[in-house]
């Protein structure tokens, strides 16, 4: 299985194989690619068919991470195919793709088996409403507004810049709770081919057209899917927005600080958490006991960090909780955050059985995190309960009030002599 984590722990630098339509693509998109070489990544430029690609040898990935700049390309070559990359990513690689209006079949069954859907070939988003000033007619080079941008800074920055995009919708699953919206087109956009007339429903409107993608496997690998190649060209990255009917004119586009977010993220340079530690016992000892008894205080901590620059830092985070779950949580309280220790103290349910320590944090832009720790509860040992139990006093006056009946009924039984009756004489 593909270990990010030691390039995470920066022992060495993450090997990229970029996939190109063709090594034009290097010129033209060559802002972005030195974004990855100053993060520190290692990019090695194949062309997307050619017969020489290998990305395992010997069992043994030989890059951590795929960006695929090919859309309308045939086949893959060397011993690519839709099922490699698939199993890449089922082992823990993250994958960068790229597509537009004119998206071939293999990018289109990538990204179905990671749940996205690319709109029909030839058709582009389009917005009447906004669009930028050097758009050739159709209104297809879209001004994306920061709005429109998940709410999560790991992914995507806090940039605020408009963003420029032509290129193909994207349709996504909202029921596969792993797929992101990442960006999406505002409430007047929609998917179509310019130079044909609407004659049905479009299949992408509003907010449903999506710009870009985003999966995050159970297993923490990570998908970005865009559906335009020109987001991230040397084009878009150092043009001025200038959108139609908007006062606004002259402003950087933010697609250079929104590709660097995406890639960083991506590539497991960002949004990237990780547990170091889990500790459990009884309130005022150090060490987990045998067994826990029902009633008793307990204390559970974790210490967790973060990559941040290239170093592990403790997390700051002040949302995690903490269940304690039999087949069902008994318990489930937050967690207090001092740091980068995260602790909580509750009492044993009065339930004995076999229980868990269970910590599930999924958070939007974050690395999945999940631990377990099984310990068993028991009952009260006999000489553990109360002597008298004050919702028992009742029992004991009646047990006691029997007991005095007992003894004056005894007492009068034992002491009560009838006289004797004489005989009527004769």
């Amino acid at each position: 299985m593909v270990c990010l984590a030691a390039f995470c722990g920066g022992s060495h630098a993450a090997k990229v194989l970029a996939l190109l339509e063709n090594l034009a693509i290097k010129e033209t998109h060559s802002i972005y690619f030195k974004q990855l070489a100053d993060a520190g990544l290692e990019v090695t430029f194949k062309v997307a068919d050619d017969p020489s690609i290998v990305i395992k040898k010997y069992g043994k990935y030989l890059y951590e991470n795929l960006v695929i700049f090919s859309p309308t390309v045939e086949e893959l070559g060397g011993s690519l195919s839709v099922e490699a990359i698939v199993e890449f990513i089922d082992d823990g690689g993250n994958v960068l793709m790229a597509g537009s209006s004119s998206t071939g079949d293999v990018l289109r069954e990538i990204a179905s088996e990671c749940g996205f859907e690319a709109d029909e070939e030839g058709a582009s988003v389009i917005d009447h409403l906004n669009f930028d000033d050097k758009d050739s007619g159709y209104h297809t080079l879209v001004v994306a507004d920061s709005a429109n941008l998940i709410k999560a800074p790991k992914i995507v920055g806090a940039s605020g810049a408009p963003i420029l995009y032509r290129g193909g919708g994207v349709i996504t699953d909202h029921e596969n709770p792993l797929v992101l919206d990442i960006l999406t087109g505002s409430s007047f956009s929609y998917s179509h081919n310019p130079e044909e007339p609407i004659t049905e429903y479009p299949h992408a409107t509003g907010k449903n057209t999506v710009l870009i993608a985003g999966l995050q496997a159970r297993n923490n690998a990570r998908v970005i899917f865009s559906g335009s190649m020109d987001l991230f060209s040397d084009e878009m990255f150092s043009s001025l927005v200038e959108k139609a009917g908007s006062g606004a004119h002259g402003v950087p586009s933010g697609n250079a600080d929104l590709a660097k977010a995406l890639s960083a993220w991506c590539f497991q340079m960002s949004g990237v958490v990780r547990i170091e530690s889990v500790a459990h016992h009884l309130v005022g000892e150090t060490s987990p006991p045998e067994y826990y008894t029902i009633k008793e205080m307990a204390e559970f901590s974790v210490v967790m960090s973060e990559l941040i620059d290239g170093a592990w830092v403790p997390f700051t985070g002040t949302d995690v909780q903490m269940e304690f779950v039999r087949i069902d949580p008994f318990v489930r309280v937050g967690m207090t955050n001092t740091n980068g220790r995260l602790s909580t103290k509750f009492m044993i349910p009065d339930v004995y059985g076999v229980f868990q320590f269970k910590v599930n944090y999924n958070k939007v832009g974050l690395t999945r995190l999940s631990t377990a720790n099984q310990v068993s509860v028991r009952p009260l040992r006999h000489d553990q309960y109360e002597r008298f139990i004050a919702s028992a006093y009742p029992y004991y006056a009646s047990s006691f009030s029997m007991m005095f009946g007992v003894f004056v009924f005894a007492l009068v039984f034992l002491h009560f002599k009838e006289e004797p009756v004489k005989a009527k004489a004769e």
